[in-house]
């Protein structure tokens, strides 16, 4: 070893010996080659280094074989200078100490000159056969008298001479009790402690070692020690893990926490408790739910979902038998999550009315309204409606597996839906707020006519706005005029004036053209042009009225070339009541003077709109279900019947009539006509078409006993009409009414009868078609009003 440290026992410069072994030793470090090179600091009086030199050899007691030395040491006398070397045991000192320096001792006359052997500084003799059989401690015949006892390190146990080659560490041992006058030999040049052993480098000579043996004993000493207090511990930490066993077996493993709340070491009952008490009620709260835009909230108890803490503690598992797992639970934790439940049909059934309550909804495009301004006259705050996509939840039992899953994490619950997009973006709705509709409202706009000057209100120009969204985001802006137009039209009606169309007027008998008049009114288009550019200003907000002429419908030169110049068509009936006399004349008067031109269909109830009690009608009789009553407007139907034979003689086309549920005898069979306006419109109509070249004007003439009706054009055909025979007479019976609007009335049998329209050409007189009808009239039965004597009251 080259550079160690080695502790070497000092030298007694007083005694010239060796000191004892309990005596403090001193240290200096260097090398050997320094210390043969005479360059080592031995300022310390001592020295340390390794042997290289295989040429030394050594001198051994009298009587011992001196071919295997098994330890060598060599005193350095630059180490020592204040000390003579001690002389070498053997019965020639003198001898080798005036010539043996290759036996490795210097002789007492040598001094501090003397040069000493290159390798060995103490030899021990090998052991010869003379060892005793099978020895373990032994270093030969040594002379007890001297202070030598035996060996002090082990041999092996052999018989043979060169048992000794192999030593290990071997010594003599020194007993100052047994030496003369209890003092140890001054000739004795040997270190009472050993070095260590290494590899023979040469034969017979081992390497010396740099490290004392007494190190190696505390070494060994020490490790034994070591070793009782490790098994010791082991001892002591297997019982406390078979006690942390026992006492803790069956309860949940220390470290464990659920949601933050520490159950480790607990019983499980225990652990049950706790949870229940700290977690319980965050658990009992309703749970967020978010759904596209919309985020809501889902009661836990009522939609069937709960916590299930024992499978929630069955998580954590049994007590851990891996020692190292047990010891880190005292400092570690270990999170174990939480198990829910549910009742799924009950929480279906929450997830279906929470999608129809709150999740689904239309979607609503962005536009923007006008909120009245309380105590205002007409002022209005435009608002911005920002735009909402529509939504709708994508499946109701994936929703319910979701909120199985994640409804007990802290985020709460998030379900998918379908969405419908809008077009417009808050953006483009709030430009659209601040550019245009704040502007329009912000003051009245005034409306100058001829002679009238008006004004639109805020309001009013909020109520005629509609905003259209487009694709860029962005909302169009449209203006309904006839919004804009109702609001106008009352003051600026003055301002018109009323055309006429041409009229048909019956004079002497013979009908002649009324002219037409022009008429001037309101050109409302062309008023509304610049109307956006209007209301952006903040000053100069008039908006001037345009009028237009307004020609007749009917023209006096398009009236003189209608042809009307004779009758074509002509009937009268009469027999109706007073009431519905009233009515009969009503209408009559409506329609006088109505032309026809060619191509035209004239419907009856279009003509006259709805015939009200405001336009003169009044409530006569009717047929109401098969049976007769009465309503405001009632026998119009003789009227219509009145125009349907006119239309007949005269040739026109019918464009849709329908005959009375049962005969009316006034009427002829299979050629007549009932009418009726439903309240909400449509009902039975009459309705005639005029497919001749020529106009068609219609005259009517009223009298309390009789209706008449005239079609006058120019006349193509010559009209005959032939009945057919009733077939299948049905007798009818008796029917009771009761109430205060009953009207009793004999019974009319039920029939079918036919019609045929015959056509002949007014210049040939031949035959040009024929027309056939078939109608099927219901029994009418006898009307009784009142009880029967046996009925009860």
């Amino acid at each position: 070893m080259a550079d160690d440290q080695q502790n070497w026992p000092t030298w007694d410069s007083d005694t010239g010996r060796p000191p004892s072994g309990g005596e403090e030793r001193e240290s200096v470090s260097g090398s050997l080659d320094d210390a043969l090179a005479g360059e080592l600091d031995t300022s310390s009086g001592a020295l340390s280094g390794r042997i290289d030199d295989t040429g030394g050899r050594g001198h051994l007691p009298p009587g011992h074989d001196a071919g295997q030395p098994t330890r060598f040491h060599r005193p350095m006398p630059s180490a020592y200078p204040e000390q003579g070397p001690a002389a070498p045991y053997g019965p020639d000192r003198a001898g080798a100490a005036s010539g043996g320096r290759g036996a490795g001792w210097p002789s007492e006359s040598a001094g501090r000159g003397t040069e000493w052997s290159d390798e060995a500084t103490q030899i021990y003799h090998a052991v010869s056969s003379q060892a005793p059989d099978g020895a373990t401690e032994t270093w030969g015949d040594l002379p007890n008298d001297r202070g030598y006892d035996g060996a002090t390190e082990a041999l092996p146990r052999s018989r043979m001479p060169e048992m000794a080659a192999g030593a290990t560490e071997a010594f003599p041992r020194f007993d100052p009790d047994r030496a003369p006058d209890g003092e140890a030999p001054d000739d004795l040049g040997l270190f009472d402690e050993p070095t260590v052993q290494r590899e023979p480098v040469a034969h017979g000579i081992y390497r010396a070692d740099d490290e004392p043996e007494e190190p190696r004993r505390k070494l060994r000493s020490g490790l034994g020690r070591a070793m009782l207090v490790t098994g010791a511990t082991l001892g002591v930490l297997m019982v406390a893990y078979v006690v942390d066993m026992v006492v803790s077996w069956g309860d949940v493993p220390r470290g464990v926490t659920v949601a933050g709340v520490d159950v480790g070491g607990l019983s499980r009952t225990a652990a049950e408790e706790k949870l229940r008490q700290e977690l319980q009620p965050r658990f009992d709260k309703p749970v967020t739910v978010k759904a596209g835009d919309v985020e809501t909230t889902l009661d836990p108890a009522e939609s069937g979902l709960g916590v299930d803490w024992q499978a929630t503690l069955e998580q954590a598992g049994k007590q851990p038998w891996n020692p190292i797992t047990r010891l880190t639970s005292f400092w570690e934790t270990r999170e174990v999550g939480i198990v829910g439940k549910s009742d799924r049909p009950t929480l279906r059934k929450a997830v279906e009315r929470l999608a129809k309550t709150k999740i689904n909804h239309r979607k609503r495009e962005g536009n923007i309204t006008f909120k009245e301004i309380e105590g205002t006259d007409g002022a209005v705050q435009p608002v911005a409606v920002p735009p909402r996509q529509g939504q709708q939840l994508r499946s109701v039992d994936q929703a319910v597996e979701t909120i199985e899953d994640t409804w007990l994490q802290l985020g709460g619950v998030r379900l998918d839906v379908d969405v419908q997009p809008v077009k417009a973006t808050p953006d483009g709705v709030r430009a659209t707020l601040e550019k245009l509709a704040k502007p329009a409202v912000a003051a009245p706009i005034e409306v100058q006519g001829d002679g009238v000057s008006t004004s639109l209100t805020p309001k009013q120009i909020g109520e005629a706005f509609e905003f259209e969204p487009q694709e860029d985001g962005s909302l169009k802006a449209l203006v309904d005029r006839e919004v804009l137009k109702k609001a106008l039209e009352p003051a600026l009606k003055p301002t018109e004036q009323e055309g006429q169309d041409a009229e048909i007027v019956f004079t002497g008998g013979k009908p002649t053209v009324k002219p037409a008049k022009n008429g001037r009114k309101v050109d409302w288009k062309k008023t509304f042009r610049p109307y956006l550019d209007v209301i952006t200003k903040t000053e100069g907000r008039v908006l001037k009225v345009s009028y237009a002429t307004k020609k007749p419908d009917l023209t006096t030169s398009e009236a003189k070339k209608l042809g009307i110049k004779e009758v074509i068509g002509e009937f009268t009936t009469g027999g109706f009541a007073p009431d519905s006399g009233i009515n009969i004349r009503t209408v009559a008067a409506e329609v006088d003077g109505a032309i026809i031109k060619p191509g035209e269909t004239f419907s009856l109830n279009e003509y006259t709109g709805p015939r009200t009690a405001d336009k003169g009608y009044v409530e006569a009789g009717i047929i109401q279900n098969g049976v007769p009553g009465r309503a405001v407007g009632g026998g119009i139907s003789q009227f219509a019947t009145t125009l349907y034979n006119a239309a007949y003689f005269a040739g026109l086309k019918d464009a849709g009539h329908k005959e009375h549920s049962y005969y009316i005898s006034r009427y002829p069979i299979a050629r007549e006509a009932t009418v009726f306006q439903a309240p909400g419109g449509g009902g039975i109509d009459l309705k005639i078409t005029n497919d001749s070249d020529t106009g068609v004007a219609i005259q009517t003439h009223w009298t309390p006993q009789s209706i008449t009706v005239k079609l006058w054009g120019t006349k193509r055909y010559r009209v005959e009409s032939v009945t057919g025979p009733k077939t299948n007479v049905k007798q009818p019976g008796t029917q009771r009414v009761n109430g205060s609007s009953c009207e009793p009335s004999p019974g009319i049998p039920g029939f079918t009868a036919t019609d045929t329209r015959i056509l002949y050409d007014i210049n040939t007189g031949r035959e040009v078609r024929r027309e056939t009808r078939t109608v099927t009239y219901n029994p009418k039965p006898t009307i009784v009003c009142g009880k029967r004597d046996d009925d009860d009251d």
